[in-house]
């Protein structure tokens, strides 16, 4: 290898969990800069994870490895098996996220190579709940944790969780969201498809319908705004994703009447967000999300819960509330949507905050230099 190509001829090998959403994209968006430095890229995940992101498209090789979402000791047996194949002539194991980690940790262990480097990305935390299985999950979080020769944070609070489980090296870096296309659509057209009238204000948003996302507390706020009638004309929200909440979100919104579309997933999140006076984001739990990235960069206004690495990612250019708090997430909308200067305020801060974020060249530069530290490679301090 020459200090001009430092990673050349080395093979890396990227393995996620089932993912629709930012996992995958963070991953599709890093293999670029790790090719450009010369190493070869194996993604491994499930088949429909490629159909989704496609990275074979950005000259990476795919194997298919099922690793589920949930623990399932059959079904993490053979991807096992699977990823141990794949792993063949690999330099370099990234596991993102802590399913694909205890697998990876397992097939690294019995390809009968465990000087291969592991680096772990923590992307999300395990959730605080009481019972055998999350005792279960807690113990194996820290043996994944201290398995990886080095674990990537995408926020502060991920870094501070994986130090006290024993990590042996942690590293802050966040998951950056790939800029959008630009909107192919007006304010107005977006706005005609809703149905909405002139004047009416829109509240966008964006995620996987899945618990994490809390748009069960989303629907206790728009009950609650639409009760009271502090705003007028009422806002409609739009909630643009899909998943296993699908039916009983849209029974609810049937049977209350609620000012709610569901939309599905759409490709067209930057029109959304131009047509949008408000973002919100509710989560429970977030590492680095990608929608209020995108909110910011586009200049939405966002109000967003005080989960994980969002206080951090966000700072000053977005309105916080305590998670799974619906009276202050109504009051956070009726307070922006009711004050033109502070959604002006918002709007503002929003592309200053997301200006001193690194782009997507220099996020995949910056693993690329983790690549080089762990195989001893020159120029590893780049």
């Amino acid at each position: 290898m020459t200090e001009q190509s430092p990673l050349r001829g080395r093979r890396i090998v990227e393995v996620l969990a089932t993912s629709a959403g930012g996992v995958g994209s963070h991953i599709r968006t890093i293999v670029p800069a790790i090719r450009a430095a010369g190493a070869s890229v194996r993604v491994c995940g499930a088949p429909a994870t490629e159909q989704l992101f496609g990275f074979t498209a950005t000259g990476a090789d795919f194997r298919p490895v099922g690793i589920s979402s949930g623990l399932d000791p059959f079904a993490d047996g053979r991807a096992v098996l699977q990823l141990r194949g794949a792993l063949e002539g690999a330099d370099l194991l990234h596991a993102h996220g802590l399913r694909a980690g205890l697998v990876a940790a397992v097939a690294r262990r019995a390809s009968g190579a465990p000087a291969r480097p592991l680096v772990l990305t923590l992307h999300n935390a395990l959730q605080e709940n009481s019972g055998p299985k999350q005792r279960l999950l807690r113990a194996l979080e820290g043996r994944t944790i201290r398995a990886a020769d080095m674990v990537l944070a995408v926020s502060g609070d991920l870094a501070d969780n994986a130090r006290r489980l024993g990590a042996r090296d942690v590293r802050v870096v966040p998951a950056l969201a790939p800029a959008l296309a630009p909107a192919a659509r007006s304010r107005d057209e977006v706005r005609e498809e809703l149905g909405l009238d002139a004047g009416r204000p829109l509240v966008v948003a964006v995620g996987r319908l899945h618990p994490q996302k809390g748009y069960d507390v989303l629907l206790d706020a728009v009950a609650r705004w639409e009760s009271d009638g502090r705003l007028r004309p009422a806002p409609l929200v739009a909630i643009a994703g899909d998943g296993p909440l699908e039916e009983q979100l849209a029974g609810r919104i049937r049977a209350e009447r609620l000012p709610v579309l569901l939309l599905g997933r759409r490709s067209d999140v930057a029109d959304l967000l131009g047509a949008a006076d408000l973002c919100v984001l509710p989560s429970r739990w977030e590492g680095s999300p990608f929608t209020g990235q995108e909110a910011l960069r586009a200049g939405t206004p966002l109000v967003a819960t005080r989960a994980g690495g969002m206080p951090e990612l966000f700072g000053d250019a977005a309105a916080f509330v305590p998670v799974g708090d619906a009276g202050a997430l109504a009051d956070a909308v009726v307070a922006v949507l009711d004050d033109p200067a502070r959604a002006d305020q918002l709007a503002a801060a929003g592309p200053l905050q997301a200006a001193g974020w690194p782009d997507e060249e220099a996020a995949g530069r910056q693993i690329a230099a983790v690549y080089r530290e762990l195989l001893g490679a020159p120029g590893g301090a780049a």
